[in-house]
């Protein structure tokens, strides 16, 4: 048995070279195949909260890299939540910046009112039953959708589109939103009212109904 134990050292250095570059590979793989899972959400949800495109993609490769460099060794399942928390972090560091920059002297504020939690609704159900597809009829276009999400202030926009896109509940939104479960469930829910609202009128159903009642 003593003669199967073989040191490291006596592996040849191209056969270790070799696994280096197909562990190195296979994680550029998943990363490669993770980016274009959640590249295309994740960049509505930055162009919906900054306004700017090109700020949102800096953005999102940020949160790329710093997942890559930090967390390589996770697993594509661990890396969803890690992601937001740190696409999250990089959106909340860029409005602070923003603020100070146009605002003078507003590190004398003790918080920004941008990210305020809107007061906590008592016994709201948790909806996560709501399927975009259904709120969001068929007559509506990508571009109708990211318009009324652009309307709505950034935390309903985070707890929406993390909830009904991403499909995290409450406990991981909250987590990744750095906020209470009630908190989240207070802006998704106004999210969702809202949006409703918002893309009724593109529903001929709802214009109908709207018709007969009069």
């Amino acid at each position: 048995m003593a003669g199967l134990l073989i040191s490291m050292d006596l592996v040849p250095k191209n056969t270790q070279a070799h696994s280096r570059h197909t562990l190195v590979t296979s994680r550029e793989q998943r990363l490669s195949a993770f980016m274009q899972d959640v590249s295309g959400r994740a960049l509505i949800m930055m162009e919906s909260a900054t306004k700017n495109p090109d700020v949102a993609m800096d953005l999102v490769q940020e949160a790329f890299i710093s997942l890559y460099k930090s967390y390589a060794l996770k697993s594509t399942q661990e890396w969803y939540a890690l992601f937001y928390t740190i696409l999250n972090n990089k959106l909340y560091d860029w409005k602070r910046k923003e603020q100070r920059t146009a605002i003078p002297f507003s590190f004398f504020k003790k918080k920004y009112a941008e990210f305020d939690d809107d007061p906590i609704e008592e016994h709201i159900v948790d909806d996560y039953h709501i399927d975009p597809a259904e709120l969001i009829s068929q007559y509506t276009t990508i571009n109708d959708i990211k318009q009324a999400i652009e309307k709505l202030p950034t935390r309903q926009q985070q707890a929406f589109m993390l909830r009904a896109w991403e499909g995290f509940d409450t406990k991981t939104t909250a987590e990744i939103m750095q906020c209470s479960e009630g908190s989240v469930k207070t802006h998704y829910h106004r999210a969702t009212q809202a949006l409703q609202h918002m893309l009724s009128h593109l529903n001929p159903y709802h214009q109908n109904q709207g018709m007969t009642d009069e």
